[in-house]
């Protein structure tokens, strides 16, 4: 009887285990941070349209996830590399208003990050390239007495879905990244 109690124990904690990894290295989420960045609301982009100096300008991309040029109106800009961005203003300005262009798009301004709980001043900051959660957490002015040190919770979203999931301090973030920071238990 007692050795199935505990063999039943056993195989609970298993499963259990089974789920925190799960929470902790969600399928994706590491491979995410090394993909090519992707534009969102509130990324400030240039746009550079050689040899047009009236078309070329900075712009923000809208709640909508739009930017909106001259001459060719609204250009859809969520979820696009500046490269790809780039080529589809090229095709668009190229159908009847410049012969042949020739589109750079650079980010100016990331989308801010977040950081809460246990950190000096949580809050929107303006994103660093190449930041960690470290380097967030200095941004906010340290940690609390009450913080744990060791890692954070960062949610992310991709694609329209939202995971979050456990990180160490020298974890990547993206801009629009939320970062947590727990209470310790002692």
């Amino acid at each position: 009887m007692r050795r199935s109690l505990l063999i039943v124990c056993l195989a609970l904690s298993a499963l259990l285990q089974g789920c925190a990894d799960a929470r902790r290295n969600p399928a994706g989420f590491q491979a995410y941070a090394d993909t090519p960045y992707t534009l969102g609301p509130g990324d400030r982009l240039r746009v550079i349209v050689f040899g047009q100096d009236s078309l070329s300008n900075s712009f923000a991309v809208d709640s909508s996830g739009q930017i909106a040029m001259p001459l060719i109106g609204v250009v859809p800009a969520t979820g696009r590399t500046p490269a790809q961005l780039a080529r589809e203003i090229e095709t668009r300005l190229r159908n009847g208003y410049v012969r042949e262009p020739r589109v750079s798009v650079e980010v100016e301004a990331y989308r801010p990050f977040f950081i809460l709980g246990e950190v000096t001043t949580s809050g929107q900051y303006p994103f660093v390239n190449g930041m960690s959660v470290e380097t967030a957490v200095a941004i906010a002015g340290g940690y609390t007495p009450r913080a744990r040190k060791d890692m954070a919770q960062i949610t992310r979203t991709r694609d329209g879905r939202t995971v979050t999931a456990d990180a160490p301090m020298n974890m990547p973030i993206r801009p629009g990244d939320t970062i947590y920071i727990q209470e310790r238990f002692f």
